[in-house]
């Protein structure tokens, strides 16, 4: 049973910066990539970041040179870095993981990705 479990969300001011963390068990962390995406109310669900199992990444051109998502395989851990926050950027961010292993190109849509999160709200007050 893969699990993951996002955490570091909260209230910030534009401008501002918080790092979102996601750990992952049951499941050869290593072997997967891992993304984030988010959803603000009344909104669908929208890619934020991805990386592939071997630390190719891809954003989202709206967080593109303000977020940064790393991976730390040692932690099983997948982290989104959220700079210059926008109030934009309200929304439920979930974690998610690769259906497949061992993906060559990194995955950006919802339907590549099996096991998700419980969503972490991060709220920008401007």
């Amino acid at each position: 049973q893969v699990q993951l479990v996002e955490s570091g969300g909260g209230l910030v001011q534009a401008g501002g910066s918080l790092r979102l963390s996601c750990a992952s068990s049951g499941r050869t962390f290593s072997s997967s990539a891992m993304g984030w995406f988010r959803q603000a109310p009344g909104k669908e669900r929208e890619f934020v970041a991805a990386i592939s199992y071997s630390g190719t990444t891809f954003h989202a051109t709206s967080v593109k040179g303000r977020f940064t998502i790393s991976r730390d395989n040692a932690k099983n851990t997948v982290y989104l870095q959220m700079n210059s926050l926008k109030s934009e950027d309200t929304a439920v961010y979930y974690c998610a993981a690769d259906r497949d292993d061992y993906r060559n190109y990194v995955p950006y849509l919802i339907s590549e990705y099996e096991y998700w999160g419980q969503g972490t709200q991060v709220t920008v007050s401007s």
